[in-house]
């Protein structure tokens, strides 16, 4: 068993000077025990591991030798957004380009810093970096004013009335005219053209002001002007109703009442019945579908003034076209919609987004084969038009036996060729003038005969 030190001393030395020495061994041993218990919890308060290890001799070696320069040059500033997305704190915001070569001789290490100096270098490191990193975080959260050019606003426009859609909207109501029986009027034909631009760009325009917070979550729309500020939604409203009033006063007194009314209709067709649709139900296809099918129907009326089988007969094939071409857009847009909130057939439905394109696809040779039959084409019209009408429906029939984005984006891009080469065939094929009025003359004689054989 040991022995205390009190009884060594005891043993060692008597009287009174054994005292003196039992109480200075006891005091001794007190304050180096209070001494150790406090330097233990002193550590595990600043407990230093080996990443705090790493930074601090990585911070001595750059402090020390200062010959090592590590120069720094900031990234280029991106393009003015009003929208800087979010980066992570940890992100680098510098990249490094020269580094001077060193010797190991260079690094004078003659003395090594104490812990107390090596724990107020980290501290104030570690300051200074978050300092910095809330700088650039409140500067990211603040707002940037967007300066309105006055070279940048045609632009702007364009692609606030969705230019390509338009261009397309025109291009069908110009076919409708074409095929419309009768002489072609130029005077007419123009203030169509203008009347349905404009009406198209005011509807687009409506159409992406009531989408902005739904835009701003799709990568394919979060570029639009409204969604990044590049102009103001009183601005954009103003711009369709500049182009809205005149396009249907165009259409209304310039072309035919019936063609302003169809407009009309339109435009509310499509800002209040389909936008609102394909947040709510996947029935918005079908009711956009009715939208892109209107504008060669208003073609045929403004060259007839009537809806004429032939009218419709338009209309379907635009219906029917625009499936397979919105349905295979949509399959790998899939992601986008479900981030934007959007209900889809491609999200919500897939196997009938598959089965409706492949439908469709099919419907158009019936279509085709209708045009004769209405007196709107020749029977060439369905001959030729049969062999891009049956590579359509294969690739359809593909998009709905694989369903994958590589039969989709088959399906779409020929899409995209299939409808002006169908109208152009059309335009080909059109019934010629003496043959339309010899069937309205021969309709005639043979009413006149049955009400003369009738008793």
């Amino acid at each position: 068993m040991a022995a205390s030190p009190h009884c060594l001393s005891s043993r060692l030395l008597t009287g009174w000077v054994g005292g003196c020495v039992w109480y200075l061994e006891r005091r001794a041993m007190r304050e180096s025990h209070h001494k150790f218990m406090h330097l233990f919890r002193n550590v595990n308060k600043q407990w230093i591991t080996f990443q705090h290890f790493t930074f601090l001799k990585r911070m001595y070696a750059t402090q020390l030798n200062r010959s090592l320069n590590q120069q720094v040059k900031p990234k280029p500033e991106p393009m003015v957004s009003p929208f800087l997305e979010k980066t992570s704190s940890g992100q680098a915001k510098a990249e490094i380009y020269e580094m001077k070569p060193f010797s190991p001789s260079s690094l004078s290490l003659s003395r090594k810093p104490n812990e107390k100096e090596l724990i107020e270098l980290e501290s104030a490191s570690v300051i200074e970096g978050s300092i910095d990193v809330g700088k650039e975080t409140k500067e990211e959260k603040q707002w940037k004013e967007m300066k309105l050019h006055a070279d940048d606003l045609p632009g702007i426009l364009a692609r606030l009335s969705k230019i390509k859609l338009t261009a397309l909207v025109v291009s069908t109501t110009s076919a409708g005219f074409a095929l419309a029986p009768g002489p072609f009027d130029w005077s007419c034909f123009l203030l169509t053209f203008l009347g349905t631009g404009l009406a198209s760009c005011a509807a687009n325009s409506i159409n992406q002001f009531f989408e902005v917070p739904f835009d701003s979550n799709m990568n394919r729309t979060k570029n639009r002007p409204l969604v990044r500020g590049q102009i103001s939604p009183l601005l954009a409203v103003s711009f369709a109703t500049c182009c809205a009033v005149p396009g249907v006063a165009l259409l209304t007194w310039g072309v035919n009442p019936l063609t302003g009314a169809l407009g009309v209709f339109n435009i509310f067709l499509y800002t209040c019945c389909y936008t609102p649709l394909k947040r709510i139900s996947i029935a918005n296809t079908w009711v956009g579908a009715v939208v892109g099918a209107i504008p060669p129907v208003m073609g045929w009326t403004a060259a007839t003034g009537s809806l004429d089988a032939g009218a419709f007969l338009l209309g379907g094939i635009l219906y029917s076209w625009q499936f397979p071409h919105f349905n295979a857009l949509s399959w790998g847009l899939r992601e986008d919609y479900s981030r934007g909130g959007y209900c889809m057939m491609s999200v919500t439905h897939p196997a009938l987004c598959r089965r409706v394109a492949l439908r469709h696809c099919l419907a158009l040779i019936g279509l085709c084969t209708a045009a004769p039959l209405l007196d709107v084409t020749t029977w060439a019209f369905p001959a030729v038009s049969l062999p891009i009408n049956l590579y359509i429906s294969y690739l359809g029939f593909r998009f709905y036996a694989d369903a994958d984005r590589k039969s989709s984006r088959k399906l779409f891009f020929c899409s995209l060729w299939h409808l002006p080469l169908l109208l152009l065939l059309m335009l080909t094929c059109k019934q010629p003038p003496g043959y339309l009025l010899w069937g309205t003359w021969h309709r005639n004689v043979w009413k006149e005969h049955r009400q003369l054989l009738q008793p």
